[in-house]
């Protein structure tokens, strides 16, 4: 696993947790403005990382996956978790 691609999954770790945690403080502070914005700006961060990962490396999510001629193709090549590559 490169360096580049430890560092996208820690920055998606990251922000996962980020988000998770945000949004369990709207639930309870649901006009809070700037919790608001965190979590907005989180979710952009995790967005971009999510996006330069899969674009670099694969699919992280099944949703993620786009049929490639006309095939399924979530289970092909390494898991994020076994190196590999």
């Amino acid at each position: 696993m490169s360096e580049n691609e430890k560092q996208l999954l820690n920055v998606i770790d990251q922000t996962s947790f980020a988000m998770d945690d945000a949004a369990l403080f709207l639930d309870t502070h649901p006009c809070d403005q700037m919790a608001l914005a965190y979590y907005q700006s989180v979710v952009r961060m995790r967005g971009d990382a999510m996006n330069a990962y899969q674009s670099g490396y694969g699919p992280l999510t099944a949703e993620s996956v786009s049929p490639a001629g006309g095939y399924w193709m979530w289970a092909q090549g390494p898991w994020p978790w076994e190196g590999g590559r």
